[in-house]
């Protein structure tokens, strides 16, 4: 039930992501009166049951967790209506609400979405935006419907993608963002001042799931395209190629300069403090830090020190390039 001070929330949430929303709420006048988290699951390499970040935070904030497998069913409505919650927010929880939640808050339910909507609607808004070269995104505040991320708009948070931003580095900026911009949407349903603007579905583009078959490095795209690849998937599922037939992952990368007519793409132009230079298809890409099966991450440099490269020709996980 709505008080004086605030919205009583049922919040929904899985990732690290989530994290700055939970907490903004439950510091800000808004009631938490339920969490909803997805359930327990093998982690690690040890594939040890691991709760999920929320899960963790929640319980340190004494907050009631519920981690039901799914949410159709008249069942799980029922119980999300015992909480009589004045609003849902949603934020990167991984499971579909069906109509029946979606209807149950009298505010309706509320998503923290990592874009610019109608712009990376989707599962990796995130990675997209710097996969495509975008300069701009942030995240919006949007009130759901039965389409996926297709509801009107509240409220729009802007921010410049840094130059050498991966999506680890982004994504965490984007949380903060949300945390903010959450309790300032909630602050206006209370106060009757909300306004939500439609989207335009013409302009709208899919950021679809990231896989880990996107991580091999195609050597014969463009170096600022390769550039982009290697902030887009990390930290997952982090771009790969092969050195001496062993994996090598690319953790962090740069374009850089390359002769007019060098040798095939993959091919090693020089090793030294300031990288690995990779010929390409368009330019070189020089790798700064990297993984060798088993191993830390290290400077390229280091292991530039420990072998001789210049010449050797790295090549994608499965041998095409």
């Amino acid at each position: 039930m709505t008080t004086e001070s605030g919205l009583a929330v049922v919040f929904a949430g899985t990732p690290e992501f989530a994290l700055p929303s939970l907490e903004a709420i439950a510091a800000s006048r808004h009631r938490i009166a339920a969490v909803l988290t997805q359930p327990d699951r093998p982690s690690g390499r040890g594939r040890s049951i691991a709760a999920s970040p929320v899960k963790e935070r929640a319980l340190a904030l004494g907050l009631p967790v519920h981690q039901p497998a799914s949410l159709q069913g008249t069942d799980a409505a029922a119980a999300i209506a015992a909480f009589a919650p004045d609003v849902i927010v949603v934020v990167a929880y991984g499971l579909l609400l069906p109509p029946a939640v979606l209807a149950l808050p009298r505010q309706g339910c509320i998503n923290v979405h990592a874009s610019l909507l109608p712009r990376w609607r989707g599962a990796a808004p995130v990675a997209r935006a710097i996969q495509a070269g975008d300069t701009h995104t942030g995240v919006c505040i949007m009130r759901m419907e039965a389409g996926l991320d297709t509801g009107p708009v509240m409220l729009r948070r802007e921010t410049v993608i840094g130059v050498r931003e991966s999506a680890g580095e982004l994504e965490a900026r984007l949380a903060d963002d949300g945390g903010i911009a959450i309790v300032e949407a909630l602050d206006l349903l209370v106060a009757g001042r909300a306004a939500f603007e439609p989207q335009d579905d013409l302009q709208a583009t899919w950021a679809a799931k990231l896989t880990k078959a996107e991580a091999r490095v195609d050597w014969r795209e463009p170096a600022v395209q390769l550039e982009r690849q290697v902030r887009a998937l990390n930290p997952w599922p982090v771009a790969e190629t092969t050195l001496d037939s062993a994996q090598l992952r690319i953790h962090e990368a740069e374009a850089a300069a390359a002769p007019g007519h060098g040798p095939v793409p993959g091919t090693i132009l020089g090793a030294d403090a300031a990288g690995i230079c990779v010929m390409t298809g368009d330019g070189a890409l020089r790798l700064r830090r990297v993984q060798l099966p088993g191993r830390r991450v290290v400077g390229a440099a280091e292991l530039a020190n420990a072998r001789q490269l210049t010449g050797k020709v790295l090549g994608s996980i499965r041998g095409s390039r």
